[in-house]
């Protein structure tokens, strides 16, 4: 049994096959439902009470959230959303959790945040890195006219 490619948008070639696609929406939904679990509450319940900061964040993730339940419908569109989320959180890591590790004084706050950005691994193991790197690296951008 063959798996039909799925043919981009934008091109002639195949991007990716269905299967591949439904990976890329396992990913989606386990980022939407965490997000969805964690600061959907928080926005509907205590934001007006969080500092500054903190209500910035849940309503950027929140955000978020909304876009990548719009991944389950457009998997390879949305891809530059999980390729947003694996990027911060590797900054943060390495930038801030990392030296903190490494000096001994990270912080209960800081290490949940540690542990929560440990889930990307999921993210990281869904996305098509060959097709990123080709689609997002090695092709001519679009024009400036």
């Amino acid at each position: 049994m063959t798996i039909a490619p799925v043919v981009d948008a934008d091109s002639t070639e195949p991007a990716l096959t269905v299967r591949r696609s439904n990976v890329l929406r396992v990913g989606y939904a386990f980022m939407g439902v965490g997000l969805a679990i964690v600061k959907w509450p928080l926005l509907i319940h205590d934001v007006r009470s969080l500092p500054v900061p903190a209500g910035v964040v849940t309503c950027l993730l929140t955000g978020l959230s909304l876009l990548v339940f719009l991944g389950l419908r457009y998997p390879v569109k949305l891809l530059p959303i999980l390729l947003f989320e694996v990027i911060w959180k590797v900054i943060w890591v390495a930038t801030v959790a990392i030296p903190h590790l490494v000096a001994g004084d990270l912080n209960p706050e800081a290490h949940a945040v540690l542990i929560n950005c440990l889930f990307v691994v999921v993210v990281v193991a869904v996305i098509p890195w060959r097709y990123t790197w080709t689609r997002f690296v090695r092709a001519p951008g679009d024009p400036w006219h």
